[in-house]
């Protein structure tokens, strides 16, 4: 299941929750239940790669500077 997270209109704290994809815009509860409204926020993905792409670059970067992603074919 999909983490999302929830900004609380009020206060601009942050709620994360495991839910289904058919739950993630069904209201949330209030974890402190004093009745705050929260929805949802687009995340931030920013994942750290510990091997070697197929480029060759470490961290796992796809495409050597200068050069469009999809183009840093091998040959």
């Amino acid at each position: 299941m999909p983490l999302y997270e929830y900004v609380c209109e009020e206060d601009g704290s942050v709620v994360e929750l495991i839910r289904p994809m058919a739950d993630a815009d069904a209201p949330v509860p209030d974890p402190e239940g004093r009745g705050r409204t929260f929805r949802r926020v687009l995340s931030v993905f920013a994942p750290k790669g510990t091997g070697t792409a197929p480029s060759g670059q470490p961290g796992g970067g796809c495409c050597p500077r200068g050069k469009r992603a999809g183009s840093c074919g091998t040959g």
